[in-house]
């Protein structure tokens, strides 16, 4: 394949924008779009390469898939590596454990997935993923795995008659993606089947140089050009992507990478040394921005001078591992295979180790039945059929909620575990447990999130009523507080009543149909109420641990609430547990970040998720009760 220098050109083009938009820049708000620069040049460079290689019957999977690994891993294992002290050092339990969990799909190519799956708000915000861009390495190696089999396979129908194959698949997966970001947003945004589209459009490129050449055309170069261009400086993170919005960019580089021949001003622009030198460091520069990026902001403050220096740091770091890993692991002759084969193996097992160690289930007597395609993937648990749950007799416990019950369910099952007590766990995220009501935010979830919820709650009655042995208690807990007064993107209530009352009283009269329920069927309600919100509180840690123990936040707001509703189920058989008494300060009407015994635990994570220490505090009054009252 011949040496084209404008393509590392459009390389600078596409890496540079995207480490500005992450670094928060505002001028390169729709450097995004530089992901899909790379979509369209990978497309374009692998279906040359395949091409090639099968009318010269040269082709075989071994050698294909060597390169992409001489290429791909052995930099991203090393970046991996650098990222684990220091997240091991600043990271919260909950923040280590997600990290944990993206080095392992990272090394099972399925990163995408996992943050499609793992996107919640429960979970650490995704500017402070360390290997959150991941997601589209994880899209291009599904492609090289999956594109190559399809060539081979294909190939023998003729030339013509693939390029219109490819031509067909690429409009399934633009319209796949102009009804995802409609009702799948998030999934649209992550997933293969809708960005494949893009590398389709450099495979179309690849078959078109193949038949008539590199063409010379300034007019078209140029509108390339400035159709990348326009993308970087006019689209922001409120365009629907991808979508049909995406054409723009990509467009832009097939024009480019077709009429951009060296002769042409727009190639002579992109063959400069300066972008030439950063397009061959790009991939490099590209793994290293968002560890660096979110490290930094994870524990600093991100002033405009710090987030500076981290870029230049990111194409400093990036040449030195372009130098000294990239170009020696790519040739054959500085490293052997069996040399690329041996410092795969360490570093796979390395990492396996380390990102399983840090996933690992803490106790066996845990079991979840959920059906969260919007919520937290955490490896950790145990995911049961829920067909089982009425074949074993020793569970006594059910915990049913949201994100809040999540943050309960693990010190739950330890405090349980001791007293040889087990339980179900029934958790959807953003869905609370709550009869009569399901959510309505159709703009971050889709909009079948609300249906789903609702099915979700009516799932777990199913299964309880289907039991053979019912348990005997019933561990309800939500966002209660942020339920009642929660508002979403469009202004609206963020749980939408089946019954016509207001969202305040909603939460009051669904929690108190929940518990009829309950008692109806037999089982002991147990009521976790709501925390007070603590906003911004894992900034303040990150930044300044001493600042962070004098945080304290006013409860009168939240205790007013969380009285309304005992108030409203004090007629009932149900066991109250208000955090509030347990952990804040009645008589100063506050409660503080640390706990009142001990400055050294964080008494709430996320805002107003209990934290293990507190939820622990929580779980053994659960335990107490229950031990009472058996």
């Amino acid at each position: 394949m011949k040496y084209r220098a404008e393509i590392d050109g459009l390389r600078a083009l596409a890496v540079v924008p995207v480490i500005l938009f992450h670094a928060g820049f505002e001028l390169f708000r729709g450097g995004f779009v530089g992901v899909d620069v790379f979509f369209v040049i990978s497309g374009y460079l692998i279906t040359t390469i395949l091409i090639e290689d099968i009318e010269r019957k040269r082709f075989t999977f071994t050698g294909f898939y060597k390169r992409r690994a001489r290429r791909i891993l052995p930099a991203l294992l090393f970046v991996m590596l650098v990222c684990i002290p220091f997240s091991w050092v600043w990271m919260l339990p909950r923040d280590l454990q997600e990290f944990s969990q993206s080095i392992v799909s990272v090394l099972l190519f399925s990163s995408n997935v996992f943050f499609w799956r793992e996107s919640d708000y429960f979970g650490t915000s995704a500017e402070l993923k360390p290997l959150l861009h991941t997601w589209s390495l994880a899209v291009e190696e599904q492609y090289y795995v999956l594109f190559p089999i399809f060539l081979i396979l294909a190939w023998r129908f003729g030339k013509s008659r693939v390029f219109w194959m490819v031509v067909v698949m690429a409009a399934a997966s633009l319209l796949l993606s102009e009804w995802g970001w409609r009702n799948k947003p998030t999934a649209n945004f992550y997933l293969a089947l809708t960005r494949a589209w893009e590398l389709f459009a450099g495979s179309l490129v690849a078959f078109f140089i193949h038949w008539k050449g590199v063409r010379k055309n300034n007019a078209l170069a140029f509108f390339g050009l400035a159709a990348v261009v326009f993308s970087i400086f006019v689209y922001d993170e409120s365009t629907y992507f991808p979508s049909v919005y995406a054409l723009v960019p990509v467009v832009g580089v097939s024009l480019i990478i077709i009429f951009a021949r060296k002769e042409t001003y727009v190639a002579k622009l992109l063959s400069a040394r300066l972008f030439v030198g950063i397009g061959l460091i790009s991939y490099s520069a590209y793994l290293w921005h968002q560890p660096l990026l979110s490290i930094y902001k994870y524990r600093f403050d991100t002033d405009t001078i710090g987030i500076s220096l981290i870029v230049v740091a990111s194409l400093s770091l990036a040449y030195i591992s372009w130098r000294f890993i990239e170009k020696p692991f790519r040739s054959s002759h500085a490293v052997s295979t069996m040399g690329l084969i041996c410092t795969l193996a360490v570093g796979y097992t390395f990492l396996t180790v380390i990102g399983v160690s840090g996933s690992l289930n803490l106790g066996n007597s845990l079991v979840l039945f959920r059906d969260d395609p919007y919520g937290g993937l955490f490896s950790r648990r145990k995911v049961a059929d829920p067909n089982q749950f009425s074949k074993d007799p020793a569970k006594d416990f059910i915990i049913w909620g949201d994100s809040f019950a999540d943050a309960l369910a693990y010190p739950l099952n330890d405090v349980l575990d001791k007293s040889q007590v087990g339980f179900y766990s029934y958790i959807k995220h953003s869905c609370p447990s709550l009869l009569g009501v399901f959510r309505n935010e159709p703009s971050r979830l889709g909009y079948g999130f609300a249906q789903n919820c609702f099915k979700f709650n009516e799932n777990v009655k199913s299964a309880i009523d289907a039991s053979e042995k019912k348990p005997r208690f019933l561990v309800l807990t939500s966002a209660y507080y942020w339920y009642s007064t929660g508002r979403n993107s469009n202004d609206e209530s963020i749980l939408l009543p089946i019954e016509g009352v207001d969202t305040n009283e909603a939460v009051v009269s669904s929690l108190l149909r929940t518990i009829r329920w309950a008692e109806e069927h037999n089982l002991k309600p147990v009521v976790v109420l709501s925390p007070p919100k603590f906003e911004g509180l894992e900034v303040s840690i990150r930044k300044d641990i001493g600042m962070a123990r004098s945080v304290t936040v006013p409860i009168k707001e939240f205790s007013d609430f969380n009285n309304r509703l005992k108030l409203s189920i004090q007629h009932t058989s149900a066991f109250i547990i208000d955090p509030i008494d347990l952990l804040c300060d009645q008589n100063n009407l506050s409660c503080a970040a640390y706990s009142r015994d001990s400055r050294e635990f964080i008494v709430w994570y996320d805002g107003s998720h209990l934290s293990e220490y507190a939820a622990r505090i929580v779980a053994s009054k659960i335990s107490e009760l229950v031990s009472n009252n058996s």
